[in-house]
């Protein structure tokens, strides 16, 4: 009788062992079917299914051929902008004259106290951008008055230049931030009085007719080979005091910035390739 009863029981564990098992099952079923109706299908992937690698195999269009620079320098397609030869691609963002920064013997250009921003006289609109800088020595007062510049893409949106080599300041105005916006990934500077380099891909936002803002601009840099703005939103304006402005606009200049606190940073080596 005993062993009657321990089979009953058994049989009866069992049982619910094996409902258990089907209600998880169908609970992972449908989880699945929820998923797959999530799923984003793109339009060229509809329709019969392929049933040949050539059906999804495509000839045109031709991918251009562009030859690239080596340590830095510009590719076959790229818009030099400066090369250390002269200023003649950039005026003051002042009053349209000739930009007044010092033009020196090693190819590089440096600010020019307090003669004021330079921008480039060619407007842009979405870009890849190479540029090299770097902050002077001896190392000079501290905070955001040490080694200050800006790299501003449509003469309206900051990319901070800073020395920030133990030169703490806010995070969201460190060297490598969208000024005011987004602090960067990770601080990743060269000793003071070395070369920086960032490597920008700018994409400009877009505005209607009525010059509201239709899609936002976004920006990724690469500062010293490491990324330290993935693809962030530009919220509009970079200000120093007050929220970020959206006003409608097209192409714009590059601007390189004049801080006025004879912070003195240098640059080279600048080009761009449209996209």
């Amino acid at each position: 009788m005993r062993n009657f009863y321990l089979i009953i029981m058994l049989a009866l564990t069992l049982g619910v062992i094996s409902c258990k098992e089907k209600v998880q099952v169908e609970e992972v079923e449908t989880v699945q079917e929820n998923v797959k109706d999530q799923v984003v299908v793109h339009d060229e992937f509809t329709g019969e299914e392929p049933t040949t690698p050539e059906e999804t195999e495509f000839y045109e269009p031709k991918v251009p051929v562009v030859k690239p620079g080596v340590n830095g320098a510009p590719p076959s397609d790229a818009i030099v902008l400066f090369d250390g030869s002269s200023l003649e691609n950039w005026i003051s963002t002042n009053d349209s004259t000739a930009a007044k920064w010092h033009l020196n013997d090693d190819g590089s250009m440096t600010v020019n106290d307090r003669t004021g921003n330079i921008q480039t006289e060619q407007e842009f609109g979405d870009i890849q951008l190479h540029i090299e800088w770097k902050s002077p020595l001896p190392v000079q007062r501290e905070g955001q008055n040490r080694g200050n510049s800006g790299i501003f893409l449509s003469g309206l949106y900051e990319v901070q230049v800073l020395d920030q080599n133990d030169n703490p300041t806010y995070v969201n105005g460190q060297v490598g931030s969208i000024y005011k916006q987004h602090v960067p990934l990770a601080m990743a500077s060269v000793p003071t009085g070395e070369w920086n380099t960032y490597d920008i891909i700018y994409h400009a936002p877009e505005f209607n007719d009525e010059g509201g803002k239709i899609k936002s601009g976004d920006i990724t840099v690469v500062h010293n080979g490491v990324l330290v703005q993935d693809h962030v939103e530009i919220k509009g304006t970079t200000e120093y005091i007050g929220w970020p402005k959206n006003p409608a606009h097209g192409k714009g200049p590059l601007m390189l910035q004049d801080h006025g606190d004879d912070s003195r940073v240098s640059f080279r080596n600048i080009w761009l390739r449209e996209l």
